[in-house]
This record gives C-alpha cells, sequence and structure tokens, in this order.
C-alpha cells in the first residue's frame, strides 16, 4: 500500500507491504538523503519509517473510540549499518514490526530493520491511548496528486533549514507544513525524532569531518505535540565526544517554545 504524497508516509516513499495482525512491514528508500549541517549521509529518517510501521502494531490494538500517540522510540543500529546501506544505497529498507506483549494503558511494538536481508538494527515503539482524537478516517488511504513536486534534499523533505547556532550547539528550525504533520496535526513523531538525530549528530562532529561518529542508539521521549512553525526547532548538544565515541543530547521546542521532545544518541567511531 503506497500513502498520498501530502502525508508524511508519502512524502517519504514508505510503503506498506504486510499489515498484521500479528506482524507488520513497510519499505522506505534512503538513497541521497544527507545530514542538512553536515552534508553525510544519515540513519534519521529510518526514524519515520519506524514510528509508521511499529505504531501499526500498537494501534491495532488499541480500545474503541481511542487513538494512539507515540510516548517513546528508540533505535539500535548494528556496526556496519551505514555501510550496509552504502554498497546498494538505492535498496530500500525493509521494516518488520510486531506488537510486545499486551495492551495496557500503554502498549509495546518491536521492529527489525534489514537491508537486502541483512539486519541493521532494531527499534522499539511505546504508545498511549487518548480519546480525543481529531482523525479524518481515509485521510492516508486514497493517492492524490501532490500540491507540489516532491523534492528529493531531506531538509525540504522534512520542512527543516539549519539555523545559526553558537558553540557546540546545533539548531534546525521546524517550518510548519501540513505533508509533515500526523493526522493530529501535530508534526509526525518520526520526523520529529530524525529531526532530533540530525541536530545532535552534527553537534557531535562539528570539528571532525575526517572522523565522524556514527549513531549508533537513539532514544526519544515525546512530551507533548510538537507543532511547526513560530518557535519550533530542535537544539543539541555534545555531552561527551571522545576520539571513538560520543553522547549527545537534544531537545525538540514546540511552536509555543516550550520543550515538546528529549531525545539522547551514542555514536562511535
Amino acid at each position: 500500500m503506497a500513502y498520498p504524497q501530502t502525508t508524511p508516509p508519502g512524502r517519504f516513499g514508505i510503503i506498506n507491504v504486510e499489515s498484521g495482525p500479528s506482524r507488520y512491514a513497510a519499505t522506505m528508500p534512503l538513497d541521497g538523503l544527507r545530514n542538512p549541517v553536515t552534508g553525510a549521509p544519515t540513519l534519521a529518517p529510518l526514524a519515520i519509517l519506524v514510528d509508521h510501521i511499529a505504531g501499526f502494531a500498537n494501534h491495532d490494538r488499541r480500545p474503541q473510540d481511542h487513538w494512539t500517540v507515540s510516548s517513546e522510540l528508540a533505535m539500535e543500529f548494528a556496526p556496519g549499518a551505514q555501510s550496509t546501506i552504502a554498497e546498494e544505497p538505492a535498496a530500500p529498507v525493509l521494516a518488520v514490526s510486531r506488537p510486545v506483549g499486551a495492551a495496557g494503558a500503554t502498549s509495546l511494538s518491536e521492529c527489525l530493520l534489514t537491508h537486502r536481508g541483512i539486519e541493521i538494527g532494531l527499534a522499539t515503539v511505546r504508545t498511549f491511548y487518548i480519546t480525543a482524537a481529531v482523525h479524518v478516517p481515509g485521510a492516508f488511504e486514497q493517492p492524490v496528486e501532490p500540491v507540489e513536486p516532491l523534492p528529493t534534499d531531506l531538509a525540504e523533505l522534512m520542512a527543516v533549514e539549519v539555523a545559526e547556532s553558537g558553540g557546540t550547539a546545533v539548531v534546525l528550525c521546524q517550518n510548519e507544513h501540513s505533508a509533515v504533520n500526523n493526522t493530529l496535526g501535530a508534526v509526525h513523531g518520526g520526523v520529529a525524532a530524525a529531526g532530533l538525530e540530525l541536530a545532535a549528530s552534527a553537534a557531535l562532529n562539528a570539528d571532525r569531518p575526517d572522523t565522524p561518529l556514527l549513531t549508533a542508539s537513539l532514544r526519544v521521549n515525546y512530551l507533548r505535540r510538537l507543532t511547526g512553525g513560530g518557535h519550533a526547532h530542535y537544539t543539541a548538544t555534545p555531552l561527551h565526544a571522545g576520539r571513538s565515541s560520543g553522547v549527545a543530547e537534544a531537545h525538540g521546542i514546540g511552536d509555543d517554545g516550550k520543550l515538546a521532545l528529549t531525545a539522547r544518541i551514542t555514536a562511535y567511531r
């Protein structure tokens, strides 16, 4: 199943290939997607794929008249994940998810990421259920013509731009764009997680273009809705940047200037 290009899954080329009830799968291309700050290839957009398909495994277990909202997202990448993708960048990444345990106040799912049959990472998504949803039924289900030519640059796809930053801090502004929003009108959880990773990775690699630290793990907590425009941005600072490893902290700030997401990445040479 393909999605309209005016939605986050369609904008990033996500195609559902399996839809439950115990196994969900989707693919997404990464070819040509680069960190807008460093210019380096990036795994950050895989957060969009993970939030999408692992979210399905939780969403299908929701109580009647409820909707799902991501509360935590975590990704762990295998050593050499970026090298594996670089060998055949045009091949898409496959994500296969399944529900874990019983659903309660929250729901947990796990996801395996592969590229050409090679395992490159694992991920989990935890969601909670809300009753005050404003979802429009069928909004994601019928392909429509895009209202503008689909960009190929990652910054344009995510509607972000690099802002002036001082010292070791990195700032990415999150502009308002309906095509990166979820059905509740906030920035898609995977897009926001990708923005946090891009900022954090850039902060860690600000002074090391020849020996980059590659993201090994990303852990995101969603605190409240993040709406684009206004003061919305992602900012990150390194907590530790050694010769062979680094840790950075990132925050997502909403249009109202309030903290909406927080994350930590660990990276290695």
